[in-house]
């Protein structure tokens, strides 16, 4: 009774903070209590007698909840849920929440994949190592910092043009893998843009891709008639395929979309860059 009356007050102590972990992630003050509910129904089924630190400990329960629902909206397509913290937490909890987080900002966040979000949160706005954070994600450190990087280059408005909208995203490279496995060749000509390049890494080129294809024509001969063990992907937020044999990606085909027609393909083969993306497979 006495060890579960001290995690007990443990746990309110550091509630404020859970939450605003939470609402970071998740952009829903609902959603970020319901994380921080589940956060304390994990504490009470664990064994915590060899933690040394809980604050981390929890801050890390938090995380893995809150990653697991981001995946969960961008399998299901569901639209970010942006709402402002509710009134009746504590002036604690406010001043965490409100310490750079408004809509602008969670409009940005959620332009990330949740890998990147969970990096940039963590280490950006609440000081958590790398170390920390790379078993979260199951990401080696330097994978781990070069998400954050590319979050933080993307908050801070360093980015590319926005993606072509994913359902939209997703007919297309589904049509061009069709037409590719099919053979069509007039299919893949259609849906290609007049200057579109295919651009492979060493470690693809190692495997038999061409360093580099221009053109629509020679594209479409590259991929006519291939692309039979190709699966759609979302990589880093954005439609594309991937061979991934037992579920494992091996090779990734990164897509960009100009005016709904394939512009570029990189293929991705070397095992650390692939260990960077962020890749949740589909159904077609």
């Amino acid at each position: 009774m006495e060890n579960n009356a001290w995690l007990a007050g443990q746990f309110e102590e550091n509630r404020s903070h859970l939450r605003a972990v939470a609402y970071r992630m998740l952009g829903s003050a609902e959603e970020a209590d319901d994380a921080v509910q589940e956060a304390w129904l994990r504490l009470t089924g664990a064994d915590v007698s060899g933690v040394n630190n809980l604050r981390a400990w929890l801050t890390t329960v938090v995380a893995r909840v809150s990653l697991n629902q981001l995946r969960g909206r961008t399998r299901r397509g569901e639209s970010p849920l942006l709402t402002e913290p509710v009134a009746g937490h504590s002036p604690e909890h406010e001043a965490l929440m409100a310490d750079s987080v408004g809509l602008a900002l969670l409009v940005v966040l959620d332009s990330l994949n949740p890998a990147e979000r969970l990096a940039f949160v963590l280490h950006d706005l609440f000081a958590v190592p790398f170390d920390e954070i790379a078993p979260i994600l199951g990401r080696t450190v330097p994978a781990t910092r070069q998400l954050a990087s590319r979050a933080r280059r993307r908050v801070r408005g360093v980015r590319a043009e926005p993606s072509p909208d994913q359902a939209r995203q997703h007919e297309v490279v589904a049509a061009f893998l069709a037409a590719s496995r099919a053979g069509d060749f007039a299919g893949l000509l259609a849906l290609l843009d007049p200057e579109a390049v295919v651009l492979a890494d060493s470690a693809a080129v190692m495997i038999g891709a061409q360093a580099e294809v221009r053109g629509r024509a020679e594209v479409a001969e590259t991929f006519c008639g291939r692309a039979a063990a190709a699966e759609l992907a979302v990589i880093d937020g954005l439609v594309g395929a991937v061979w991934a044999p037992g579920g494992e990606p091996r090779v990734v085909f990164a897509f960009t979309l100009h005016e709904d027609r394939v512009a570029e393909i990189r293929l991705i083969a070397d095992p650390d860059e692939i260990r960077t993306l962020d890749v949740e497979l589909l159904s077609e």
